[in-house]
């Protein structure tokens, strides 16, 4: 047998590690044609290399000896590396979301998969998504538009205007729109951006001038974008806040804020709960629960009629 070069054996050790497989001294000292103290050295190599790299692919990561297993292992030390379940979780949320192309989703599911999984479970999560990857129904709307989320983004952090060609749903006109971007959301199989309107005459163009929330717009239906030089302000007091709108949105239809309050008899209280953020149960009476919640919009009155009879209005 040819006796590998130490940098040779470092190399094989390190790949070996990487892969999510196990190290044991006896086999490797074996393959390698030297005794166990060599090979010992040379995970300690690794085990120093892993300690000292704070950047780059080994950051986070320790060499271990399981007792159990009787070999080494690689570790993620910190917990910054996503689990095998982790990512399953990922991957069946992007495609339940279908708020993708397959040209656009299909390779994020594939690098998710190739770049945080270890190479021995690969075959698995991959084997365990494969259906849900073929029979994939992307949005109707048919346009690749993740470009265009880190540019609006930057946007959003820099407070920058940004000007949009925008194809309206009723009419199917195409209109120019200034804008204050101030968010980005996700909801019913479409991603939006939140906006306050530039240069408007609202009390010629709003049917509530005093209005002062932001509009929705679908992103795939932006047809041209430019992100201007031009900042805008939004006073501390009055800063949009993703988390605190979006508990009150429904089916990101327009409207009012209001508070709707009924009576919900259904077999699911907690899926209630969980599709209005803001609600509270008031009262509860012989398996009748009387739901108040604060919403915005008028999407909340299709979803109350979607509920049959499981929903009286009060």
């Amino acid at each position: 047998m040819i006796k590998k070069s130490k940098y040779d054996r470092i190399l094989s050790l390190y790949s070996v590690l990487n892969a999510g497989e196990m190290i044991v001294k006896a086999e490797a000292a074996r393959d390698f044609g030297v005794n166990e103290r060599t090979i010992q050295r040379d995970i300690d190599d690794l085990r120093a290399f892993y300690q000292e790299n704070t950047l780059g692919v080994g950051h986070g990561k320790s060499v271990v000896y399981d007792r159990a297993k009787g070999g080494y292992l690689l570790e993620d030390a910190d917990n910054s590396i996503l689990t095998n379940s982790e990512i399953l979780a990922v991957c069946k949320i992007l495609l339940e979301s279908r708020s993708l192309v397959k040209e656009e989703m299909l390779p994020i599911l594939d690098k998710l998969v190739d770049r945080c999984i270890p190479e021995k479970n690969k075959k698995t999560v991959t084997a365990l998504i494969r259906n849900e990857e073929f029979h994939y129904i992307e949005p109707h709307h048919g346009r690749k538009f993740v470009d265009k989320l880190w540019d609006l983004g930057t946007a959003i952090k820099e407070q920058q205007i940004i000007e949009i060609d925008y194809a309206r749903l009723k009419g199917q006109t195409t209109v120019h729109r200034r804008l204050q971007p101030v968010g980005i959301m996700v909801s019913e199989y479409y991603f939006y951006l939140t906006a306050f309107i530039a240069d408007i005459d609202k009390t010629e163009h709003f049917d509530d001038p005093g209005d002062l929330r932001p509009t929705i717009y679908r992103i795939d239906r932006i047809q041209d974008m430019k992100v201007t030089q031009e900042r805008f302000r939004v006073p501390y007091a009055q800063r949009f806040e993703e988390g605190e709108f979006r508990k009150r949105v429904q089916f990101m239809f327009g409207g009012k804020l209001r508070t709707v309050r009924f009576v919900y008899t259904g077999p699911s209280l907690e899926a209630v709960l969980d599709r209005l953020p803001t609600a509270r149960v008031l009262e509860e009476k012989d398996g009748a629960y009387t739901v108040e919640a604060e919403v915005f919009g008028d999407g909340i009155d299709m979803w109350l009629r979607s509920q049959g009879d499981a929903i009286m209005a009060k």
